[in-house]
């Protein structure tokens, strides 16, 4: 009897745990507050509350929404930023990207000509659908021009162009459901939970959307213009009572694609099993055509078909493409013959392994003008058989029962240097 030691199967066993858990993929999420560094965003300055800047609040917003979300183990948090910097749109999409994030969420505040403007919005890509909401779009959007590879990047590229409305709309449709789904759940938050006024789930061209292979969305927390509403979003109960509605909307997404999954999983029907193929008692090979000329490999007339065996019966050459067992690879291979040209193309069925009654299988290994002793053929070659008919001299080699044997006394020779022979049936 063998000692078990327990200690080395528990190690095992943990080790097994831990790459179990540690090889579950997190549900990625990508938080980028918006602006920042030089770009300050909207801002206004209050008597009493001194200058507050878009920067600042989308900063705080989207710390306490990854903080929200860090306590959950199911969850990975990634930041665009988490101090006063400003990372180009360009960054911003490609880290979401290379990270293979499950979604995007990108944080910002209003602003308005209209003092009188207050109320969120969530915006998803799309072509615009109308021009309510310009001036969110030129705001977001101008920012392309402080940074040099933003500009490169964006710099050319003509929203109102047919092209590019197309390539929104293919773009769009991908992940369109999915970020309309977000963005309404964080409305509703915004207005159930918070008892704020949401203005809307609108479609945008945002070029820090465009870029993004992944569910997106850009929510505008509310006007900084707004006297009553900038107070707020200042606040830091205003920023908590955002940032949960945003975490929460993201719980209840999560839960929404994890059932969604689950219930096309589990409702899927199963795809019949396809009987297994039995095979057939003959080998079929798909006779081409028989002609009195030997064709060499390669050679047009057999029209760049590959896998064909020749075989010479009663002073013809025929040529046989493919060989098989099963009825499907039969079939398929006679159409391919025939889209080949080969109209006229059949199968013929040989027994495997059987025996000739009378007669053999042999070698044809040259034809043409008599052979040297020093060719290359008899140099190599013992027992080979010469005959001439119509002043045309034949060698032959070798002397088997079987088909099978042929061939695999063909490809003895075609190792050993002889090529282009042709299996040769002898009736006695």
């Amino acid at each position: 009897m063998h000692k078990v030691n327990f200690k080395i199967i528990l190690s095992f066993l943990l080790l097994l745990s831990i790459n179990f858990i540690f090889s579950q993929k997190k549900f990625t999420i990508v938080l980028d507050a918006g602006h920042g560094g030089n770009d300050h965003g909207a801002n206004r300055t209050y008597d009493d509350i001194g200058r507050i800047a878009e920067k600042d609040i989308t900063l705080a917003i989207t710390l306490k929404v990854g903080a929200m979300l860090e306590k959950n183990k199911d969850f990975k948090v990634i930041y665009t930023r988490k101090i006063d910097e400003y990372p180009s749109l360009s960054d911003r999409t490609n880290l979401a990207n290379r990270s293979k994030a499950d979604l995007f969420i990108s944080i910002h505040c209003n602003s308005s000509k209209k003092p009188t403007a207050y109320g969120t919005e969530t915006f998803v890509q799309g072509p615009d659908q109308n021009d309510t909401n310009l001036e969110v779009a030129k705001r977001e959007n101008d920012v392309i021009f402080l940074d040099e590879k933003d500009k490169q990047t964006f710099g050319s590229y003509d929203p109102s162009s047919p092209e590019s409305l197309i390539a929104l709309k293919l773009q769009q449709s991908k992940y369109l459901e999915s970020s309309l789904l977000l963005g309404g759940l964080v409305e509703d938050n915004f207005v159930n939970k918070d008892k704020r006024t949401s203005r809307g789930v609108f479609q945008k061209n945002l070029h820090v959307l465009r870029m993004n292979a992944m569910p997106s969305v850009l929510i505008e927390t509310g006007f900084i213009n707004h006297p009553e509403e900038s107070h707020y979003l200042a606040s830091d109960k205003g920023q908590t009572e955002i940032a949960e509605s945003i975490y929460r909307a993201v719980i209840d997404y999560k839960k929404a694609v994890d059932r969604k999954s689950g219930y096309a999983a589990s409702t899927k029907k199963p795809e019949p099993e396809k009987p297994v193929e039995v095979a057939l008692k003959n080998d079929f090979r798909i006779l081409l055509l028989s002609s009195p000329t030997k064709y060499n490999d390669g050679d047009p007339a057999l029209k760049g078909l590959n896998y064909i065996l020749p075989i010479k019966e009663n002073g013809l050459y025929k040529y046989y493409y493919g060989v098989t067992n099963l009825a499907s690879v039969r079939d398929i291979n006679i159409k391919t013959a025939k889209d080949a040209g080969f109209r006229n193309a059949y199968a013929v069925g040989f027994m495997p392994n059987q025996k000739l009654n009378t007669g053999y299988y042999t070698i044809e290994v040259y034809t043409g003008d008599k052979l040297n002793g020093n060719s290359f053929i008899l140099q190599n070659l013992k027992d080979v058989e010469r005959n001439k008919e119509n002043g045309v001299f034949y060698y032959t080699y070798g002397k088997v029962q079987t088909l099978e044997d042929a061939v695999k006394l063909q490809k003895d020779l075609e190792a050993k240097g002889i090529k282009n022979t042709v299996i040769q049936k002898v009736a006695k």
